[in-house]
């Protein structure tokens, strides 16, 4: 039996982790084994960010390892365990084998903002996926969200709505014009 791989994306901010999650905990309550697959720890070190003068833009399409993410996809098409590393909030770092999917999932519940970018590499992610959803948000209440946890990391509010608006909204405005190649798009209001 194959796994079946159901992409969430939307813009920083959208929700995806949190949709991810009860996404996985209702197969479960309904008995289905599932796993959720961020693509948030395919983030480029921070190491490697500076190197590529990247750093003040961590987020974007080319600040991740999207040749590692399509490997893990790829080989989440394969019978067997796979490992993926997971993300650390805390540092901004990826943690290497942070998640294992085992061999018994059949779900698997993968997020990111770029599952239906299509260039530089990422064009190889929506064809491994049987199905993708696009999480809407209000912008307001989008960019509230990502100040909130930016902040509740560590930044300054100065730094986390400065950092939104470098980042954050350009990514976002990327992400949003992808939103046709869905095949649902969730919409979510301001309430």
């Amino acid at each position: 039996m194959t796994r079946y791989l159901l992409g969430v994306t939307g813009a920083p901010g959208a929700g995806k982790s949190t949709f991810a999650v009860t996404e996985q905990r209702r197969l479960s309550e309904e008995g289905m084994a599932a796993a959720v697959l961020p693509m948030d720890g395919f983030h480029l070190s921070q190491s490697e960010l500076v190197r590529l003068g990247r750093r003040d833009r961590m987020g974007a399409p080319d600040t991740f390892d999207v040749d590692g993410f399509v490997a893990t996809l790829e080989r989440l098409r394969a019978p067997g365990a796979v490992t993926a590393p997971g993300f650390d909030r805390k540092i901004e770092e990826p943690v290497a084998d942070a998640i294992e999917i085992g061999a018994d999932i059949r779900m698997v519940i993968v997020e990111g903002n770029y599952l239906l970018h299509d260039r530089d590499g990422w064009e190889r992610v929506r064809p491994l996926l049987d199905r993708v959803v696009f999480l809407a948000l209000d912008d307001t209440v989008r960019r509230e969200r990502l100040i909130a946890r930016h902040v509740a990391f560590g930044k300054s509010p100065v730094e986390a709505e400065a950092w939104v608006a470098r980042s954050d909204d350009p990514n976002a405005a990327l992400v949003a014009a992808t939103a046709h190649r869905a095949d649902e798009v969730i919409v979510e209001g301001a309430a």
